[in-house]
């Protein structure tokens, strides 16, 4: 009913509304039936709950109102259904100094706080019953049938099937009747994972609840709490799925899922545990392997950036490097760019840790670091297999550098990824390794940079005129305002408000000619054969970016962000 009922008895008994012989008796029924004092009073017929509830209201200095009538539908998309349903709030008005929020219970202070926060604005909080909130919730925003809650009470068993589902230990891999409402509660929060296009599911342990957040669209998001009573059960049905000890929980682990889903796709999972001190935190990674068949314009290449990578990509001989930071979409490009030379009569060999997708076609190999099988060790054995193309996940250190080099320069055409801020200094990087400059220039045919960033939903996208500040930021000239299509999400149900849906690249692509060779020759600073490249017509992260915040891709604050190291 109310959450401080201890507050709400004191204020009904001290105001006269239920005499004190009348509390006596509700709290003498109440230790009799196992019901709330609160309970008690209605059930005596004394008040009813909506006059408790407009009493406690009035006490707040709050509006009661006992139904939702009407709701201004331009207020509509500044709560995202979910968050809406989450805390059983209704924004129905908006006022010059904020919004006017329908809420079901007025000394709940802390949704107010995080509605405060999750909307960046001042509240007018008005009463009105929790039932007549819910019935306006589904009315506005329609029925969810595919929320987690309703999932986790009416999935059934077979929604879902653990396609390679593994002995955990003492787990068994068995399932007791009784754990079915766990099992049914994880599979659950896959699917709407799945369903919501989230890449990463995190459960993680806090001292009074067990905090459930999806990343999507590179933004971390929170759902609803499963409860904390249930976080050991929850984590050991995922240590079970993942063939993972549940008996082990003083140590980092990992392992895998593979789902079948009702309609059809397979769900990989890449699962690791950490132990806390709350318990045990777990990221599940969602593997989609829609990612196998991209193609070039899907990441977001424009016309001229992909015939360069085409160019590239089909070179006989060479090194293909993409570098940028943890979480750029570098394997993402990788495989879009295997997957595009994929042919029968090419042989592809990859290297990788781990190895997250299946290629069709191509021999993958994993790392293997406790036996002896690094990097270093398993491209030296893929060299005896006669590949066209070779893939290298990462260059970690200069024995791996020396022999993808070498690999390079006897026939085999490379690719691989490197942590570095930009493209050129990719360059320098190789040669702080130990790298020779004259096989760095004769091996490197091309460097790709990249970032990513969210593109504007399209089913809310709208026109959008930028401030002066954003302007000067992007450092737009007369030109390119003049043709310039900015746009920015209004935010509705589809992007749950956040004006954004799905993710495109933003690039920078490094070609090594004669020119820039000799200044690798040379050891020239970077910095130097960075300006070589602009010179030749390299365009910069942040270029790339404006380019796309004219064409109405992505907006000005998402290319500021991405780019916010790029002097260029």
């Amino acid at each position: 009913m109310i959450s401080n009922e201890a507050y709400v008895l004191e204020l009904l008994q001290n105001s006269g509304a239920v005499s004190p012989e009348d509390m006596a008796a509700c709290h003498q029924e109440a230790a009799m039936n196992g019901h709330s004092t609160l309970e008690g009073i209605v059930k005596k017929g004394l008040m009813t709950r909506d006059q408790i509830l407009e009493f406690v209201a009035k006490d707040c200095g709050m509006e009661f109102v006992a139904a939702i009538e009407h709701v201004d539908e331009d207020v509509l998309a500044t709560i995202p259904a979910p968050e809406s349903r989450r805390y059983h709030a209704l924004p129905i008005q908006r006022l010059p100094s904020g919004l006017r929020v329908a809420i079901p219970d007025p000394l709940d202070f802390e949704t107010l706080d995080a509605l405060r926060y999750l909307l960046k604005t001042d509240l007018e909080p008005v009463v009105v019953p929790l039932e007549k909130i819910d019935e306006a919730i589904t009315k506005f925003f329609g029925k969810t049938d595919e929320s987690l809650q309703t999932l986790m009470a009416n999935m059934g068993g077979d929604e879902l099937q653990v396609k390679a589902a593994g002995t955990g230990g003492d787990g068994e891999g068995a399932t007791e009747e009784g754990d079915a409402p766990i099992i049914r509660m994880v599979y659950g929060m896959i699917l709407e994972a799945h369903r919501l296009r989230a890449s990463d599911i995190h459960l993680e342990p806090l001292e009074k609840r067990l905090r459930l957040r999806y990343r999507i669209d590179g933004n971390m998001q929170e759902m609803r709490d499963p409860p904390k009573r249930l976080q050991s059960s929850i984590v050991s049905r995922i240590k079970i799925m993942s063939n993972i000890s549940i008996a082990e929980k003083r140590l980092p682990l990992d392992g895998r899922i593979a789902l079948a889903t009702a309609d059809g796709p397979t769900l990989d999972l890449r699962v690791s545990t950490v132990p806390t001190i709350h318990g045990e935190s777990v990221v599940m990674r969602i593997l989609d392997k829609k990612n196998l068949m991209l193609g070039l314009p899907e990441l977001g290449f424009f016309a001229d950036d992909q015939a360069i990578m085409e160019r590239v990509i089909n070179y006989a001989d060479g090194i293909f490097l993409v570098t940028g930071p943890t979480g750029s979409g570098k394997s993402t490009t990788l495989y879009a760019c295997l997957n595009t030379i994929n042919k029968p009569d090419r042989k592809l060999i990859t290297v990788e840790d781990p190895v997250e997708y299946q290629l069709p076609g191509v021999n993958q190999v994993a790392v293997n670091s406790e036996i002896g099988m690094t990097f270093a060790a398993a491209l030296r054995a893929m060299l005896r297999q006669a590949p066209n193309i070779i893939m290298v996940g990462e260059i970690r250190d200069v024995e791996t550098a020396s022999i993808a080099i070498n690999a390079s320069l006897t026939g085999h055409l490379v690719f691989s990824t490197l942590h570095t801020n930009d493209a050129p200094s990719a360059i320098t990087r190789l040669v702080d390794m130990g790298v020779k400059p004259f096989l760095v220039s004769s091996s490197i045919r091309a460097v790709l940079a990249q970032r990513l960033i969210r593109k504007i939903c399209p089913d809310c996208k709208e026109p959008y005129t930028p401030t002066e500040t954003e302007l000067r930021a992007l450092n737009l000239n007369a030109a390119s305002l003049a043709e310039a299509r900015f746009s920015k999400g209004r935010g509705c149900d589809r992007c749950r408000g956040t004006g954004y849906r799905g993710r495109a690249g933003i690039f920078e692509i490094f070609s090594v000619d004669d020119e820039i060779r000799h200044l690798i020759n040379e050891n020239a600073p970077v910095s130097k054969i960075r300006q070589r490249a602009r010179d030749l017509g390299m365009r910069t992260l942040r270029e790339d970016g404006i380019r796309k915040v004219v064409s109405g891709m992505t907006t000005p604050e998402e290319v500021i962000s991405a780019t916010m190291g790029d002097k260029g």
